[in-house]
Parts: C-alpha cells; sequence; structure tokens
C-alpha cells in the first residue's frame, strides 16, 4: 500500500512538471505572438505610408523597420528554441487592414491613429509582463523590445491628438 506521503510526493513533482511545460509552451505562444505582431506592424507601416498623410507616413516607416527588426530578433529565438516562425497577421491587423484598404489621407489617419493606440497599449502591457514573469531568453527579449514599443505608443498617441 502506498502512503499518503507518496501520493503528496507524486501529486506535486507532477504539478511542477506540468508548470515547466507550460511555461515553456508559453514562451512559444508569446514568440509566436510576437512575431505575428511584427508581421501585422510592418504590413500596416507599409498600407500607412502608402495612404496616410505626412505624419502617419513617417509613422508607417519607424513601424516597418522598427517591427522588420524586432521580427528578426525574435524569429531567431524561435528557431533557437525549436518554436515555429509563423508568416501570418493577428486576427486584429488583417480586421484594420479591411478597414483602412480604401482609406486615404485624414479618413485614412482618423482611423489608423486610435488603433495603433489601442495596439500598442495592448503590445505594451503583454511585453511587460512576459519582462517580469520570466529570466530566460524569451523575457529578455521582451524587455529589450519594451522601449521601441513605448516609442511607438508615444507616437501613436500623438497621431490621434492631431
Amino acid at each position: 500500500m502506498v502512503s499518503k506521503a507518496v501520493w503528496a510526493f507524486a501529486a506535486v513533482f507532477a504539478g511542477c512538471v506540468g508548470a515547466v511545460s507550460a511555461q515553456a509552451k508559453s514562451d512559444g505562444d508569446f514568440l509566436k505572438d510576437a512575431i505575428k505582431g511584427d508581421n501585422s506592424e510592418v504590413m500596416l507601416g507599409k498600407l500607412a505610408q502608402k495612404n496616410g498623410g505626412k505624419a502617419v507616413k513617417s509613422f508607417g516607416h519607424t513601424l516597418q523597420k522598427d517591427h522588420a527588426k524586432a521580427k528578426r530578433q525574435a524569429a531567431a529565438l524561435a528557431r533557437k528554441l525549436g518554436v515555429d516562425v509563423p508568416g501570418d497577421l493577428t486576427d486584429e491587423a488583417i480586421q484594420e487592414q479591411q478597414k483602412l484598404q480604401g482609406l486615404s489621407g485624414a479618413a485614412f489617419d482618423n482611423e489608423f491613429a486610435p488603433y495603433m493606440v489601442s495596439d500598442h497599449q495592448k503590445d505594451v502591457s503583454e511585453f511587460e509582463d512576459e519582462a517580469k514573469s520570466g529570466q530566460g531568453d524569451v523575457a529578455n527579449l521582451a524587455k529589450k523590445t519594451l522601449p521601441t514599443l513605448r516609442k511607438h505608443l508615444k507616437l501613436a498617441q500623438s497621431l490621434e491628438q492631431h
């Protein structure tokens, strides 16, 4: 007959193993989501350069450049960790692209800026959570990326106010 102490140890051990694999999975999920976000920002940045007003075109260029760099870094880490590198966009970005497709000038800017504020607020929050919760390469990538995301948020907020 197995003692209660042995069963308790087995339950705790199984929980620890589960938590470790869940953490590894969440790192992979974070990377996949970050890369999809980068893909989305590059695409929307290109669209902004094509359809936006002068300030939005400039911001679009910044988005495209910064998120292409961030994607290269995240993709390299994903490959190192054996995580698939997605080539698709976020569902939200696809919906926003459809809204923006037929707009230009001020109409484009008025739709684009608030979306970018909301999107970057969400991104900053998610990257802060990842930076605080981990200690490995993925958390370090999140910490390294945060200043750029915060800069994008401030730029988007300034566009929204004009």
